[in-house]
């Protein structure tokens, strides 16, 4: 990866929706250098994907939980099963298998404390080898981005 991949990067981590064109112009390439760049990215998975990136308070789903897990134990079967199912749970967004007190970290986004307490009560201490959960809840948003500094 070549200093022009790096700022083609950034460029599409700004904007994923700019066209090749834009893009020629920003890096002064050819449109096909841009594109074949792109596919070369793409190919390689250095791009993996493209998202719209959602505004949580439109979508009611503005109260983040960073949830701690702690297991029971830690051998592999027990640690493959949790991850499958906390996989399968749609409020979480982000899981984690960290070191420390607690063994994973939840990013979960809800509506309200009501319906963090139903998520608990009905889907993630359901599930079989936890041990002790310890809930934070965010106050505010000081930063969260999507774009890595190349």
């Amino acid at each position: 990866m070549d200093i022009i991949d790096k700022k083609l990067i950034t460029l599409l981590q700004q904007n994923s929706k700019r066209t090749t064109k834009d893009l020629s112009n920003k890096l002064n390439l050819s449109v096909t250098a841009v594109y074949e760049r792109i596919k070369k990215l793409e190919r390689e998975q250095v791009i993996s994907n493209y998202v719209a990136i959602v505004d949580k308070k439109k979508i009611d789903k503005n109260f983040v939980v960073f949830c701690h897990v702690k297991l029971t134990q830690h051998i592999k079967d027990t640690i493959s099963s949790f991850e499958k199912e906390v996989i399968k749970l749609i409020e979480v967004l982000e899981c984690y298998h960290v070191s420390g007190d607690y063994d994973y970290i939840l990013k979960i986004h809800v509506k309200d404390m009501e319906e963090y307490r139903d998520f608990m009560i009905t889907k993630l201490t359901t599930l079989q080898h936890i041990g002790s959960t310890h809930s934070t809840f965010m106050i505010g948003e000081v930063k969260n981005s999507t774009v890595f500094v190349l």
